[in-house]
């Protein structure tokens, strides 16, 4: 049953995503009230012959599901029939919108407004009527929807906690007895009444050499299976260091493929023959889909509690010997889930009262209750054995055991209620624990799967396997499983399907309804927006603007601004395209952008600073500046700060602000011609005229100082301890400061060498008044010295020197 809800949730999707796409081709096309109007008589009988079920409530649950089928159907077309004359009604609108509201006083407004305003809102009235009427009809649909969800969910909930004799009373067990003689019964009595027909005799003999062929293939591969299994193995060990273990996973999925196939053989040369009737049909849907079940179930768990030494950690880190284990009650699992499928598909529940299933299941709830109660101690030891006793547990850890804790209470709670008489509910506990860890086992290993393959393709090894795109990967997988979990767990197809028309639906949001289908529109276009706004200012950046006059801070300018300008047209283009009516959100704007100007004042201030950068342009990438304490080259100006690399190779971030408000230096604006300032002193008693004639030499022999205007030399007046001069030259770079500072300085030390010129160094004499306080009185013994008598300094004196 789980594996035709399962299916059927498949065909589901895949005939919804048909009609997303079938709803935006028919969105684009001209829209025709005759075609979309639904048949509103039509419409009336069904909604009230729904209205009567609802009254009555005595409908079974299968004709409430038929009847839910309806109304959904009438739903969609009333959701379509909502964007009839969408085109006339915007073209109303805006003319409308034109004319102005209407004045207070009809008086004074001139009567050829007054009728062209009266006749444009008639014609809108009669434009909006077909759509108020089929979102008056898409509300009550929607209404009986509800509710018909509604009483079957009460329904449900009553059948779920319908408390029964308890199944532990011996007198209940000839009710199980006789359910499972009437199945056996009616087995055997079709297969009686098919060997004694004539017809069945003649089919037989005539597909009896296919029958036959189909039956010993079966047999033997249901004998060999095993050991073909174990053999591929084997030989994909060998290759497991190529592959990262992915091939011995591929192969030992011959366990499952194997046992399934030798199956099916044998059933389908069974129903060859002729000689099964109907009866005989569920029962081989049964055996075939509960030999799979098991076959997988048993597979899961051998990749999820693996042999360490062999095979890959996926989930759980146990030792081998506690892995063993746990794959043991993993393939126990599957046995009695695939028995259990079998029966549900065999035995005639329909015909025979509730008590008699709660007997003949009432075993199995107690075999699964010790497989789950085992496992989940198993699960207990989860990295505690495997890892070194320093180790820090993770946070993965203590959820895994919180999820081990979770099945020993689960399976205890199953246990009980089945033995009070809950057995639906029992049933409803235990039964769903194998179908999710068949579907998250599955998530597990098709992502470790992915990961490998990602890993193989690319080259990156392990480190690519654990990268970004199998993580998503994995995210998506988890989230697809999640509708496999919720319909394993007893959620109805019914309310999946719902929560995938509210989802396809979109929210509405004033008079505006923003859809998924809407988002991927926007998505796209602004996507494709973007790229070609990125291609242009490639194009500018490599090919147009350096065949310009155009120096670089204008160019990067040019392209930032381009950026700017075609990332806010791509938004533009994919909101209008997308149809979404911003007008509607003009209020939820407003409020936004008050709490934008309090809490992001500052964004928003570095945001329009860097407008005002890239416009005045008063610094470019490139430009020496100096700002707050700083001093370094621009190398980058975003949207909302400046990056500035220092020349000790480090980045400094100034907010786009700073540069606006503050004082900056720069120091290459326009040009890198700029200054340097020499000091120089000399002692006292030296030529100042030889001093500045030198002086005056080396600054002209300098290759990077510029001849107009002429280097000068001052003489800047009698400090404390020289004679200072200062020189004062225009450099052709001023990026080469230091380094033509540093060179004249070298030359200046060499020149005054050479012509004996003294560069003055300050000087003290330290005096001391009363130098005998610092003797000791004869009175006092000398003590030898101390840790206290240790100068600080090499310039300061011991207590003996200063005596």
């Amino acid at each position: 049953m789980i594996l035709r809800i399962l299916a059927l949730l498949v065909l589901t999707t895949f005939t919804f995503g048909i009609g997303v796409v079938h709803t935006a081709h028919a969105q684009n096309a001209p829209i025709v009230a005759d075609q979309l109007a639904p048949d509103y008589q039509e419409w009336e009988k069904t909604a009230l012959r729904a209205e009567d079920v609802l009254e009555t409530a005595k409908a079974s649950n299968q004709a409430l599901e038929q009847l839910r089928l309806q109304l959904v159907s009438w739903r969609e077309r009333f959701l379509s029939a909502q964007d009839i004359n969408a085109d006339r009604i915007a073209t109303l609108t805006n003319q409308l919108s034109v004319l102005g509201p209407a004045p207070e006083e009809p008086a004074s407004e001139a009567e050829e407004l007054t009728a062209r305003r009266t006749e444009l809102n008639t014609s809108l009235a009669t434009a909006r009527a077909p759509v108020v009427r089929a979102q008056t009809a898409y509300s009550r649909a929607d209404g009986l929807i509800k509710e018909l969800d509604q009483l079957i969910r009460a329904r449900l909930t009553s059948e779920l906690l319908y408390l029964g004799p308890t199944p532990l009373n011996p007198t209940t067990w000839f009710d199980g007895a006789a359910l499972l003689e009437d199945g056996y019964t009616k087995l055997s009595g079709g297969l009686e009444n098919s060997l004694n027909s004539a017809t069945a005799k003649t089919t037989a003999q005539q597909r009896a050499p296919i029958a036959i062929l189909l039956l010993l293939m079966g047999i033997v591969i249901l004998i060999r299976a095993r050991r073909w299994a174990a053999s591929l193995e084997d030989h994909a060990a060998h290759h497991r260091m190529r592959f990262g273990g992915l091939s011995m996973m591929i192969s030992s999925f011959t366990r499952v493929a194997l046992p399934f196939a030798a199956i099916l053989a044998i059933i389908t040369a069974a129903r060859m023959t002729g000689f099964f009737g109907p009866n005989w049909q569920n029962a081989f849907d049964g055996l075939l889909y509960g030999t799979g079940l098991a076959a997988l179930i048993g597979w899961i768990g051998i990749w999820v509690f693996p042999n360490t030494e062999e095979r890959p950690n996926l989930l759980f880190e146990l030792t081998p010997v506690r892995a063993a284990r746990a794959r043991r009650l993993a393939a126990w699992l599957g046995a009695v889930m695939g028995v259990i499928m079998f029966l549900d598909y065999t035995l005639p529940y329909d015909a025979w009262p509730r008590l008699s299933k709660a007997v003949v299941f009432y075993p199995f709830v107690v075999i699964l209750g010790y497989i789950w109660f085992r496992l989940g101690r198993l699960i207990l030891y989860h990295g505690k054995e495997t890892r070194d006793e320093g180790a820090d547990a993770r946070y993965s850890d203590y959820a895994i055991r919180m999820v081990g804790r979770g099945l020993m209470v689960a399976a205890v709670v199953a246990v009980v209620l089945g033995s009070i008489g809950y057995m639906t509910l029992a049933e409803a506990l235990i039964q769903p624990l194998g179908f999710s860890f068949l579907v998250l086992g599955s998530v597990v290993i098709v992502t470790y799967i992915f990961s490998r393959l990602y890993a193989r393709f690319t080259g990156g090894g392990e480190e690519a396997a654990n990268s970004l795109i199998p993580v998503l990967f994995s995210l998506v997988a988890f989230l697809a499983a999640l509708p496999f979990l919720a319909l394993s767990w007893g959620a109805r197809l019914a309310d999946l399907s719902e929560l995938l028309t509210r989802f396809l639906d979109g929210v509405q949001i004033g008079n505006a309804r923003i859809s998924p289908s809407d988002f991927l529109t926007f998505a796209f276009i602004f996507v494709v927006g973007y790229m070609l706004t990125r291609l242009l200012q490639g194009t500018l950046r490599t090919s147009v603007l350096p065949k310009t006059k155009m120096d670089t801070g204008g160019r990067n300018a040019v392209v930032s601004g381009v950026g700017y300008v075609g990332i806010f047209l791509a938004a533009l283009i994919a909101i209008t395209t997308a149809g979404i009516d911003l007008s509607s959100l003009a209020i939820v704007a407003g409020a936004l952008s008050v709490g934008i100007g309090f809490g992001l004042q500052n964004i928003v201030s570095n945001f329009v600073s860097g407008i005002i950068l890239l416009i005045e342009r008063p610094i470019a990438e490139g430009d020496w500046i100096e700002v707050g304490g700083q001093m370094g080259y621009v190398r980058d100006i975003s949207v909302r700060s400046t990056r500035i690399e220092t020349f000790d190779r480090t980045d400094v971030i100034v907010p786009n602000a700073d540069l606006v408000s503050n004082q900056v230096t720069n120091w290459t604006r326009g040009n890198t011609v700029g200054r340097l300032i020499v000091p120089v002193g000399v002692a006292y008693g030296t030529d100042t005229r030889w001093v500045q004639e030198i002086l005056t030499e080396i600054a002209r022999a300098h290759p990077m100082v510029l001849l107009n205007p002429a280097p000068a030399v001052l003489f800047m007046g009698f400090g404390a301890d020289s004679l200072d001069f200062e020189i004062r030259v225009i450099l052709r770079d001023v990026s080469f400061m230091l380094g033509v500072k540093t060179e004249m300085n070298h030359q200046i030390a060499e020149r005054f060498t050479k012509e004996g010129i003294e560069i003055p160094f300050a000087q003290r004499d330290v005096w001391l008044r009363n130098p005998e306080v610092l003797q000791p009185s004869a009175s006092e013994p000398t003590t030898p010295s101390t840790a206290d008598d240790v100068p600080d300094s090499p310039d300061e004196p011991t207590q003996k020197g200063a005596t």
